[in-house]
Protein backbone atom coordinates (compact mmCIF):
# COMPACT_ATOMS: atom_id res chain seq x y z
CA UNK A 1 0.00 0.00 0.00
CA UNK A 2 1.67 3.48 -0.31
CA UNK A 3 2.94 5.28 2.24
CA UNK A 4 1.24 8.80 1.97
CA UNK A 5 3.43 12.22 2.89
CA UNK A 6 1.03 14.96 3.72
CA UNK A 7 2.69 18.04 2.24
CA UNK A 8 1.98 20.72 4.96
CA UNK A 9 2.87 24.06 2.78
CA UNK A 10 -0.46 22.79 0.53
CA UNK A 11 -2.52 20.95 2.92
CA UNK A 12 -4.13 22.10 6.46
CA UNK A 13 -3.56 25.18 5.92
CA UNK A 14 -6.60 26.24 7.84
CA UNK A 15 -4.62 25.96 10.79
CA UNK A 16 -1.16 27.84 11.44
CA UNK A 17 1.52 25.54 10.52
CA UNK A 18 3.01 24.42 13.67
CA UNK A 19 -0.41 23.10 13.81
CA UNK A 20 -0.46 21.26 10.85
CA UNK A 21 1.65 18.25 12.21
CA UNK A 22 -0.76 17.20 14.44
CA UNK A 23 -4.13 17.80 12.15
CA UNK A 24 -1.99 15.81 9.65
CA UNK A 25 -1.71 12.55 12.28
CA UNK A 26 -5.27 12.99 13.72
CA UNK A 27 -6.34 12.03 9.78
CA UNK A 28 -3.64 8.56 10.12
CA UNK A 29 -0.58 10.22 8.52
CA UNK A 30 2.53 8.90 9.75
CA UNK A 31 5.05 11.42 7.21
CA UNK A 32 4.71 15.37 6.66
CA UNK A 33 6.77 16.86 3.72
CA UNK A 34 7.01 21.00 3.15
CA UNK A 35 8.29 23.06 0.68
CA UNK A 36 9.90 26.02 2.82
CA UNK A 37 9.66 25.17 6.82
CA UNK A 38 12.58 27.91 6.87
CA UNK A 39 10.18 30.57 8.98
CA UNK A 40 9.92 28.48 11.88
CA UNK A 41 12.71 27.41 13.35
CA UNK A 42 14.04 24.04 13.10
CA UNK A 43 13.71 23.32 17.00
CA UNK A 44 9.84 24.21 17.32
CA UNK A 45 9.69 22.25 13.87
CA UNK A 46 11.36 19.55 15.51
CA UNK A 47 9.27 19.49 18.92
CA UNK A 48 6.05 19.24 16.43
CA UNK A 49 6.98 16.36 14.60
CA UNK A 50 7.81 14.29 17.91
CA UNK A 51 4.94 15.29 19.44
CA UNK A 52 2.67 14.43 16.24
CA UNK A 53 4.53 10.90 15.88
CA UNK A 54 5.50 12.12 12.28
CA UNK A 55 9.08 12.46 10.29
CA UNK A 56 9.38 14.47 7.81
CA UNK A 57 10.84 13.59 4.40
CA UNK A 58 11.53 15.76 2.38
CA UNK A 59 12.27 19.62 2.44
CA UNK A 60 13.47 22.02 -0.36
CA UNK A 61 16.85 24.23 -0.77
CA UNK A 62 15.34 27.64 -0.46
CA UNK A 63 14.11 29.26 -3.52
CA UNK A 64 15.79 32.92 -3.16
CA UNK A 65 12.89 35.78 -3.83
CA UNK A 66 9.29 33.88 -4.60
CA UNK A 67 7.64 36.98 -5.62
CA UNK A 68 10.11 37.86 -8.07
CA UNK A 69 10.04 34.58 -9.45
CA UNK A 70 13.20 32.92 -8.40
CA UNK A 71 13.01 29.08 -7.92
CA UNK A 72 16.34 28.18 -6.86
CA UNK A 73 20.12 28.49 -7.70
CA UNK A 74 21.46 25.01 -8.14
CA UNK A 75 21.46 25.52 -12.04
CA UNK A 76 22.27 29.88 -12.48
CA UNK A 77 25.74 30.15 -13.41
CA UNK A 78 26.68 33.58 -11.59
CA UNK A 79 24.57 32.15 -8.42
CA UNK A 80 26.95 30.11 -6.95
CA UNK A 81 27.14 31.56 -3.60
CA UNK A 82 23.20 31.90 -3.51
CA UNK A 83 23.15 28.62 -3.72
CA UNK A 84 25.78 27.58 -1.34
CA UNK A 85 24.29 29.64 1.20
CA UNK A 86 20.71 28.02 0.51
CA UNK A 87 22.16 24.95 0.50
CA UNK A 88 24.03 24.90 3.98
CA UNK A 89 20.31 26.71 5.36
CA UNK A 90 18.82 23.01 3.78
CA UNK A 91 21.32 20.85 5.21
CA UNK A 92 21.33 22.47 8.68
CA UNK A 93 17.81 22.12 8.68
CA UNK A 94 16.91 19.08 7.54
CA UNK A 95 19.96 17.73 10.46
CA UNK A 96 18.10 19.09 12.77
CA UNK A 97 14.87 17.43 12.61
CA UNK A 98 16.00 14.69 10.85
CA UNK A 99 14.46 14.76 7.26
CA UNK A 100 16.60 12.44 5.37
CA UNK A 101 15.88 14.22 2.00
CA UNK A 102 16.55 17.47 -0.12
CA UNK A 103 15.11 18.42 -3.35
CA UNK A 104 17.66 20.72 -5.00
CA UNK A 105 16.04 23.63 -7.07
CA UNK A 106 17.56 24.11 -10.24
CA UNK A 107 16.26 27.35 -10.79
CA UNK A 108 15.12 29.27 -14.24
CA UNK A 109 17.73 29.58 -17.31
CA UNK A 110 18.42 33.52 -17.22
CA UNK A 111 18.15 35.14 -20.43
CA UNK A 112 20.78 34.59 -22.90
CA UNK A 113 22.40 31.75 -21.51
CA UNK A 114 22.20 28.27 -22.43
CA UNK A 115 20.67 25.44 -21.19
CA UNK A 116 23.75 23.37 -21.21
CA UNK A 117 25.74 26.23 -19.31
CA UNK A 118 23.12 25.92 -16.67
CA UNK A 119 23.28 22.23 -16.78
CA UNK A 120 27.03 22.27 -16.49
CA UNK A 121 27.06 24.17 -13.18
CA UNK A 122 23.71 22.41 -11.78
CA UNK A 123 25.76 19.23 -11.94
CA UNK A 124 28.40 20.51 -10.54
CA UNK A 125 26.78 21.57 -7.17
CA UNK A 126 24.51 18.62 -7.50
CA UNK A 127 27.81 16.74 -7.04
CA UNK A 128 28.68 18.85 -4.11
CA UNK A 129 25.37 18.28 -2.64
CA UNK A 130 25.25 15.12 -2.96
CA UNK A 131 28.39 14.24 -1.46
CA UNK A 132 27.92 16.13 1.46
CA UNK A 133 24.56 14.22 1.95
CA UNK A 134 26.01 10.95 1.54
CA UNK A 135 28.60 11.53 4.26
CA UNK A 136 25.43 11.70 6.98
CA UNK A 137 23.30 9.26 5.13
CA UNK A 138 20.99 11.17 3.47
CA UNK A 139 19.45 12.09 -0.46
CA UNK A 140 19.24 14.66 -3.13
CA UNK A 141 16.31 15.06 -5.46
CA UNK A 142 15.86 16.96 -8.47
CA UNK A 143 12.20 17.34 -10.04
CA UNK A 144 11.19 18.25 -13.41
CA UNK A 145 8.75 20.90 -13.30
CA UNK A 146 6.09 21.61 -16.12
CA UNK A 147 6.11 24.83 -18.61
CA UNK A 148 2.52 26.10 -17.70
CA UNK A 149 3.35 26.59 -14.06
CA UNK A 150 6.97 27.45 -13.94
CA UNK A 151 8.12 29.01 -17.55
CA UNK A 152 12.03 28.53 -18.50
CA UNK A 153 12.66 26.32 -14.99
CA UNK A 154 15.76 24.84 -15.96
CA UNK A 155 14.71 21.14 -15.33
CA UNK A 156 11.64 19.86 -17.53
CA UNK A 157 11.42 16.08 -18.47
CA UNK A 158 12.29 13.13 -17.21
CA UNK A 159 14.97 12.09 -19.77
CA UNK A 160 16.90 15.35 -19.07
CA UNK A 161 16.67 14.45 -15.43
CA UNK A 162 18.03 11.04 -16.01
CA UNK A 163 20.83 12.65 -17.94
CA UNK A 164 21.89 15.19 -15.27
CA UNK A 165 21.86 12.33 -12.43
CA UNK A 166 23.77 9.96 -14.53
CA UNK A 167 26.51 12.89 -15.30
CA UNK A 168 26.53 13.84 -11.57
CA UNK A 169 26.72 9.71 -10.96
CA UNK A 170 26.19 9.85 -7.18
CA UNK A 171 24.03 6.95 -5.53
CA UNK A 172 22.41 9.31 -3.50
CA UNK A 173 21.12 11.84 -6.27
CA UNK A 174 17.49 10.51 -7.10
CA UNK A 175 14.73 12.02 -9.48
CA UNK A 176 11.73 13.54 -7.31
CA UNK A 177 9.02 11.39 -9.61
CA UNK A 178 5.83 14.15 -9.91
CA UNK A 179 3.23 12.74 -11.49
CA UNK A 180 1.23 16.21 -11.91
CA UNK A 181 4.27 17.84 -13.83
CA UNK A 182 5.25 15.07 -16.14
CA UNK A 183 1.88 13.99 -17.18
CA UNK A 184 1.32 17.46 -18.11
CA UNK A 185 5.08 17.13 -19.44
CA UNK A 186 4.72 13.65 -20.87
CA UNK A 187 2.18 11.87 -20.03
CA UNK A 188 2.48 7.72 -20.43
CA UNK A 189 3.19 7.87 -16.06
CA UNK A 190 2.85 3.94 -16.11
CA UNK A 191 5.52 3.73 -18.26
CA UNK A 192 7.75 6.77 -17.24
CA UNK A 193 7.77 5.33 -13.77
CA UNK A 194 8.86 1.59 -14.78
CA UNK A 195 11.36 3.29 -16.89
CA UNK A 196 12.81 5.47 -14.14
CA UNK A 197 12.51 3.28 -11.47
CA UNK A 198 15.78 2.99 -10.33
CA UNK A 199 16.95 6.44 -9.94
CA UNK A 200 13.29 7.37 -8.70
CA UNK A 201 14.14 8.66 -4.73
CA UNK A 202 10.73 9.97 -4.04
CA UNK A 203 7.05 10.64 -5.40
CA UNK A 204 4.09 13.42 -5.19
CA UNK A 205 0.67 13.37 -6.51
CA UNK A 206 -1.52 15.95 -8.04
CA UNK A 207 -5.17 16.19 -10.22
CA UNK A 208 -4.65 17.40 -13.62
CA UNK A 209 -5.88 19.68 -14.58
CA UNK A 210 -6.46 22.30 -11.44
CA UNK A 211 -3.71 20.49 -8.96
CA UNK A 212 -6.23 19.49 -6.74
CA UNK A 213 -6.86 16.22 -5.15
CA UNK A 214 -5.81 13.13 -7.19
CA UNK A 215 -9.17 11.76 -7.76
CA UNK A 216 -11.76 13.40 -10.33
CA UNK A 217 -8.90 13.99 -12.79
CA UNK A 218 -7.62 13.21 -16.06
CA UNK A 219 -5.24 10.29 -13.83
CA UNK A 220 -6.50 7.35 -12.76
CA UNK A 221 -4.46 7.22 -9.61
CA UNK A 222 -6.16 3.58 -8.51
CA UNK A 223 -4.49 2.49 -11.47
CA UNK A 224 -1.25 4.14 -10.71
CA UNK A 225 -0.63 3.90 -7.26
CA UNK A 226 -1.71 -0.04 -7.27
CA UNK A 227 0.94 -0.07 -10.09
CA UNK A 228 3.95 1.19 -7.97
CA UNK A 229 2.52 -1.15 -5.39
CA UNK A 230 3.35 -4.19 -8.61
CA UNK A 231 6.42 -2.92 -9.10
CA UNK A 232 7.68 -2.79 -5.75
CA UNK A 233 7.88 0.68 -4.77
CA UNK A 234 8.99 1.44 -1.00
CA UNK A 235 9.77 4.96 -0.95
CA UNK A 236 6.95 7.93 0.03
CA UNK A 237 4.14 9.25 -2.21
CA UNK A 238 3.82 13.12 -1.14
CA UNK A 239 0.29 14.84 -1.43
CA UNK A 240 1.13 17.74 -3.33
CA UNK A 241 -1.88 19.23 -4.40
CA UNK A 242 -4.28 22.50 -3.72
CA UNK A 243 -7.70 21.25 -2.18
CA UNK A 244 -10.55 22.42 -3.72
CA UNK A 245 -12.66 23.28 -0.16
CA UNK A 246 -10.55 22.34 2.83
CA UNK A 247 -8.01 19.91 2.93
CA UNK A 248 -10.65 17.13 5.43
CA UNK A 249 -13.58 18.24 2.73
CA UNK A 250 -12.15 16.19 -0.29
CA UNK A 251 -9.86 13.45 1.69
CA UNK A 252 -12.06 10.46 0.75
CA UNK A 253 -9.83 9.42 -1.74
CA UNK A 254 -7.14 8.55 0.84
CA UNK A 255 -9.37 6.37 2.39
CA UNK A 256 -8.30 3.55 0.97
CA UNK A 257 -4.42 3.87 1.97
CA UNK A 258 -4.94 4.43 5.58
CA UNK A 259 -5.91 8.02 5.91
CA UNK A 260 -9.52 8.59 7.91
CA UNK A 261 -10.72 11.90 7.93
CA UNK A 262 -14.05 10.91 9.18
CA UNK A 263 -12.44 9.22 11.99
CA UNK A 264 -13.27 5.65 11.03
Amino acid sequence: MPRLAANLSWLFQEHDFLARFAAARRVGFRAVECLFPYETPADETAVALRDARLTMVLINTPAGDWQKGERGFAGVPGREAAFQAGFDQAFDYACLIGCPRIHVMGGLVPDGVGVEACEAVFIENLTMAADRLARHGMTATIEPLNTTDVPGYLLNGSVQARRIIEAVGRPNLKLQWDAYHLQIMEGNLAASFERNQDIIGHVQIAGVPGRNEPDDCEINYGFLLARLDALGYQGMVGCEYRPRAGTLADLGWAKPYGITPDGR
